[in-house]
């Protein structure tokens, strides 16, 4: 039996519109969530492997901003780039352009887990948000993380698969099933359910097998920090305590390298703060925006 989202409420009293622009070759899918002349717009960008449903526990504690999520290319509903690479050079490119495609330029930029590293890049390279919150930030060297290697080595033998077993292969059920038990770190059972749901739900709504590794390569390549120190807009990273994908005392040394950087630490969670501390990552974002973005 189905568990319901604990935030379905709340999301369906969201207005909900939905689009698609041509970007960088990629038909690029996207959801403009609350009111549409709202005082505050973010735009977003999910994590690895997932879209935007993701982060919608945390649209739904911010009634009062216009949030819009694209699905990445090559993600969810969004199709591979044709006119650039699945880099995050070219990530961050089709993000600048997504922003800008919809006029958004005043709005600020959220950007979770592998979202953080792309968002932080797309704004080093030229993208002017007022304000820039980074949720899960990538802050410690990816490739350094325990098990990088063998993931690494499991993207590599899926890429030189058939497509269909490589395609097999990468959404195994077993594999999602341990992936979604390691990252989990609450005890809240039917949380922890719903979560386990949602993972083998959108986990592997990938376009086809080569895009999503080369966005694995690309997750392993770059981190947060290399791009501080160019990011002058004020900036937020939202870390949890217990994260042993990005650690969270990567966060505390990387905020230093940002020139108006901030940090919160949720306790008791992992790399899920936006399912497992909606409302905790909620209240940081709006604190944040009531003191840089009145």
């Amino acid at each position: 039996m189905p568990v319901p989202a604990p935030h379905a409420a709340e999301l369906a009293a969201l207005p909900l519109r939905t689009g698609e622009l041509g970007l960088l070759g990629s038909t690029t899918r996207y959801w403009d969530y609350g009111p549409l002349h709202a005082a505050r717009t973010i735009v977003i960008c999910h994590g690895y492997r997932g879209d935007h449903h993701g982060l919608e526990p945390v649209i739904a504690k911010l009634p009062g901003i216009r949030i819009i999520g694209p699905d990445l290319p090559g993600f969810g509903s969004s199709t591979p780039m044709t006119d650039d690479r699945h880099t995050i050079d070219g990530y961050a490119r089709w993000f600048a352009a997504f922003v800008d495609a919809l006029g958004l330029q005043d709005a600020v930029v959220l950007g979770h887990s592998f979202g953080s590293i792309v968002t932080s890049h797309a704004v080093a390279a030229g993208l002017t948000p007022p304000a820039l919150i980074l949720v899960n930030p990538i802050a410690s060297d990816p490739a350094k993380v325990g098990g990088a290697g063998a993931t690494r080595a499991y993207y590599g033998l899926a890429r030189r698969l058939p497509e269909r077993i490589g395609r097999a292969l990468l959404a195994a059920r077993p594999i999602v099933t341990v992936m979604s038990r390691t990252l989990v770190k609450t005890p809240d059972k039917a949380l922890r359910r719903w979560i386990h749901q949602e993972h083998h739900r959108y986990f592997n709504g990938f376009s086809d097998v080569r895009t999503v590794a080369e966005g694995f390569d690309a997750s392993l390549s770059r981190q947060v920090g290399d791009a501080a120190a160019d990011v002058t807009v004020p900036t937020l990273l939202i870390a949890g305590a217990v994260d042993h994908i990005a650690p969270a005392a990567g966060a505390r040394q990387t905020v230093r390298r940002f020139p108006d950087g901030r940090l919160v630490v949720l306790p008791g969670v992992g790399h899920l703060i936006h399912y497992e501390a909606s409302e905790g990552a909620a209240t940081a974002i709006t604190a944040f925006l009531d003191e840089v973005a009145p």
